[in-house]
């Protein structure tokens, strides 16, 4: 296997990540007011609408949405998630067929995924075809570090690396050159009627610029088997300063254990043009294993 970065940039990069973690606070709270003025329009009478015109709310993060919570599978419980997934711009495509997503629980509070996709890749503004290849594996290890069950007030932090394989999916423009580590840290905390979940974080990138993410979800159960949900996600690099902000409608519809239906569809908030896709997706299931039945919230 080919070496991807050299020891002296991981003691580098350590030493980075140590000094941006003490910095995160103080970045969330910078990155929240930042979404909040992105968010105008339409975008923030759905997100008001679905928050207050639904007394039991439930939201939740992951699949088939960007934004993470801090909820984890339980010890010893496995949760995948399968899914189709497109990102369409004006003059190009970015589709996962499939993502594949694997979580465990390593006791109540910790989780450990890997995630990966087959990808394609198609220029409209040229006649090549389209280009096919495995894309990065992506390691990440979530801690809940605080709970509050009275007050529905949870912590987590999920820092993930994405690292390319020894493939030619880089050398083909199919993936990143270099690899990324991502430090976000989710919260989720009941508001009344509403319980909210969102994310922040920073993203570290080797042979690139570095750059940020954040999102918010909110949702309603209509049924114990149908839930629906809207979410904000931004994500955005900083030299150059190029940003996506989307907002996406999707649903978890419980089909049997342990199978639970994943659906998404959204666009950018912003006209589509190069870097705002004018259409974003997640089509797939959720397992959840060992078979059990479904917690009732």
């Amino acid at each position: 296997m080919r070496e991807l970065v050299n020891p002296p940039t991981y003691i580098a990069w350590a030493d980075l990540a140590r000094r941006e973690y003490m910095s995160m606070i103080r970045f969330v709270s910078r990155l929240v007011r930042d979404i909040g003025r992105h968010v105008e329009g339409r975008t923030s009478f759905l997100l008001i609408f679905l928050a207050f015109a639904f007394p039991p709310v439930f939201a939740q993060g992951g699949p088939p949405y960007y934004t993470n919570d801090p909820g984890t599978p339980g010890n010893k419980q496995w949760e995948i998630n399968l899914g189709y997934m497109p990102f369409l711009y004006p003059n190009h495509s970015v589709t996962h067929t499939p993502d594949v997503d694997i979580n465990f629980g390593v006791g109540d509070r910790i989780q450990l995924t890997f995630e990966n996709a087959w990808l394609r890749v198609s220029d409209s503004g040229t006649s090549e075809k389209p280009k096919y290849g495995l894309g990065q594996d992506q390691l990440g290890l979530k801690w809940r570090f605080y709970e509050n069950r009275e007050t529905g007030f949870a912590i987590s932090i999920f820092p993930q690396v994405s690292l390319n394989n020894p493939d030619t999916s880089a050398s083909r423009g199919i993936t990143p050159r270099g690899a990324s580590l991502i430090l976000p840290i989710e919260f989720t905390k009941k508001l009344g009627p509403i319980d909210l979940n969102w994310e922040a974080g920073y993203n570290l990138v080797h042979l690139g610029s570095d750059g940020y993410l954040g999102g918010i979800v909110v949702g309603h159960d209509f049924t114990e088997s149908i839930e629906l949900d809207a979410e904000f996600y931004a994500v955005g690099s900083f030299h150059p300063a190029v940003n996506s902000d989307t907002l996406g409608i999707g649903a978890r519809y419980k089909i049997h254990p342990p199978f639970i239906l994943l659906l998404m569809a959204g666009r950018s908030v912003e006209p589509a043009r190069s870097s705002q896709p004018y259409f974003v997706g997640y089509f797939g299931l959720q397992f959840l294993l060992p078979p059990k039945p479904f917690a009732k919230d």
